[in-house]
């Protein structure tokens, strides 16, 4: 082994399905090596993004006018780079919607041209509707 070789490791626990298996997974050289405690292919899959790529689903609110609610909540279609999440969350302080929108409406296409768009998880309807 070279003594260059800089090895770490991670203790993870899998937040992907019920069973929330803790595993470790052991990195050399930017480079996973070992992993290990991870018992489906989900948490194997989930450890390994986590690892190199960590990505999370954005859930939050957005200001919407003429609806019979002021917030809309939203929902990222698909996760996000997880360093890229308080940047969407500033950018979607500044979006105002007008009611009605509907569940499933995408409110922001593309944020932050990351190819992920942000969708209404409700109902809202207009004031006087």
């Amino acid at each position: 082994m070279n003594n260059q070789e800089q090895k770490a490791s991670k203790r993870l626990t899998c937040i992907v399905c019920p069973m929330s298996c803790v595993g470790e997974v052991e990195i050399a050289d930017n480079q996973i090596v070992r992993m290990v405690g991870f018992t489906c292919k989900r948490g194997q899959e989930y450890a390994k993004n986590e690892v190199t790529a960590p990505k999370r689903v954005l859930t939050t609110t957005i200001r919407i006018s003429k609806g019979v609610l002021p917030l809309l909540p939203v929902v990222s279609q698909t996760p996000l780079p997880k360093e890229k999440i308080i940047e969407c969350a500033r950018c979607l302080a500044n979006i105002t919607v007008k009611a009605p929108v509907r569940e499933g409406d995408a409110v922001y296409k593309d944020i932050l041209g990351l190819g992920v768009d942000m969708i209404a998880s409700r109902d809202i309807e207009a004031v006087g509707k």
